[in-house]
């Protein structure tokens, strides 16, 4: 492989073209005098050239210096604008995000996650879809999503950066005897019947999890697509679920014909956060977007 010199080699080089002086050359580049003298010496050294001429009184350009430091400036400037153009990307995250959301979580958490970063970063669109959590995650792998947000993912190849921990609470019909109380225990939900979400939503898992340590019956023939459905058939007496905080706080009222209560010795939570590929270029941008979730998260107690 041919000799290569240092950026910094070829910083002092121009440098000393510019100001045929070693000792202010080195005053620009920040170095000292002998320590520019010596690099300058190793490079011509190496190609075997003289770039610069030396007298006690003077320095002055060899032709081929002349042509060597034009070079220089130019490997230089494409640098730096190398770099001008990876830190202006990065200011505004690529300029654009394809933002999958579950939608037990997203519109709950975006509407005081987005209006900050949109300040932030004026010219960055965010287009979201709401969907299923594990179809979410087969598109970010797949590359028709940039990332998700909502539960802790479960395919492997993804990488999460959790945001918060939401509360599961439970909710019951008003008209049921557990709803006498703000707290129940697992041995009183022995034989409940717990209506769930369909395949490809994670609370579906946590819903499995209580009923085994409970021993409740999961009903799965009247599996729900949203949790608004899932509340309307509490509200009719036929069965009880789990609710994720966010959306608790939301959409339930005290006058509901549904109540929330806490499982007191159940302590299972639900990770949230956003998630993109292991391998995807722009980590960066991803991993800032998820940093700037941290007071949004803060102000909404999840964090």
């Amino acid at each position: 492989m041919p000799y290569r010199p240092t950026l910094r080699q070829l910083e002092y080089i121009v440098a000393l073209d510019d100001l045929k002086h070693f000792g202010r050359a080195a005053k620009r580049c920040h170095v000292s005098q002998p320590t520019l003298s010596v690099q300058v010496s190793l490079v011509e050294k190496s190609l075997g050239v003289t770039l610069f001429e030396r007298t006690p009184t003077s320095v002055s350009t060899t032709p081929i210096g002349d042509e060597f430091a034009r070079g220089a400036r130019l490997a230089l400037s494409t640098v730096d604008d190398m770099v001008e153009g990876v830190v202006k990307d990065l200011k505004t995250l690529g300029g654009l995000i394809r933002l999958g959301t579950a939608p037990t979580f997203g519109p709950y958490f975006l509407p005081r996650f987005l209006p900050a970063v949109h300040r932030k970063y004026a010219t960055l669109k965010i287009y979201i879809r709401e969907d299923r959590p594990s179809d979410i995650e087969m598109a970010v792998l797949e590359g028709s999503l940039d990332c998700g947000l909502g539960p802790q993912p479960e395919r492997s190849n993804l990488m999460f950066r959790r945001i918060g921990t939401e509360k599961l609470y439970l909710g019951v019909p008003s008209d049921h005897a557990l709803a006498q109380n703000d707290t129940v225990t697992t041995r009183e939900l022995k034989g409940v019947k717990l209506l769930a979400l369909g395949s490809g939503h994670r609370l579906l898992e946590n819903v499995r999890h209580l009923a085994e340590v409970a021993r409740a019956e999961v009903i799965d023939d009247y599996e729900g697509t949203s949790l608004d459905s899932i509340r309307q058939m509490i509200s009719i007496g036929m069965g009880c679920s789990l609710f994720p905080e966010l959306y608790a706080r939301g959409e339930f009222r005290k006058d509901d014909d549904v109540k929330l209560l806490t499982i007191t010795d159940w302590s299972e939570r639900r990770d949230v956060g956003f998630y993109w590929r292991e391998n995807s270029g722009r980590q960066a941008h991803y991993g800032k977007l998820a940093a700037e979730s941290d007071r949004a998260s803060e102000e909404l107690g999840i964090a």
